[in-house]
């Protein structure tokens, strides 16, 4: 934390001295490495509590909260990535924001093993995705945020989460399950 702290005091005093506009990331950690997305897509960060699981959905879909009445589809971003399914602990969150579909605002939360800060990041300091060699698929990634000498995979999300391909792979599922 100390290091990301340190970090974020380089990058803004990189991006006073550019007279850049910097962007503001809410940063979170998925199992040791840090991810980032736009700050101006979260609707609200809560604690990761008991989830109704959904039959016939992807590994990926964790299952759904109550968010004060709304039923919020959460995805867990580690199964996402192909990885092992989270495994909640204290610092588990949920980061709801804001997607759309059809033209109309869907909420969504994503299931993260803990979440770390804001931070600000100017245009200058992201760098695109690479071609290789890359944590997640290429196309999940927005860039690559320099962050004093660390790096911050910036997400995509409406790309991660595309809800079009979740009902493609949901319905995928439920082809198998019926044959």
């Amino acid at each position: 934390m100390k290091a990301l702290n340190a970090a974020r005091s380089a990058s803004e005093s990189q991006a006073a001295a550019g007279g850049e506009r910097p962007l503001q990331y809410l940063t979170f950690w998925l199992g040791q490495e840090v991810f980032g997305m736009d700050i101006r897509t979260v609707r609200e960060i809560i604690q990761a509590g008991p989830m109704t699981a959904l039959p016939l959905m992807p590994q990926f879909v964790r299952g759904v909260i109550n968010l004060r009445g709304s039923v919020v589809p959460v995805v867990d971003l580690n199964a996402r990535f192909g990885r092992s399914s989270s495994v909640l602990g204290k610092k588990s969150c949920v980061v709801v924001f804001d997607t759309q579909r059809h033209g109309e605002r869907v909420e969504l939360g994503l299931l993260v093993d803990a979440v770390s800060e804001v931070i600000k990041i100017t245009p200058s300091q992201i760098e695109p995705p690479p071609d290789f060699g890359s944590v997640v698929r290429r196309d999940f990634i927005q860039g690559i945020g320099k962050v004093g000498q660390r790096f911050v995979v910036l997400l995509e999300p409406d790309r991660a989460l595309d809800v079009r391909e979740m009902a493609d792979l949901c319905e995928r599922a439920q082809e198998r399950a019926l044959a």
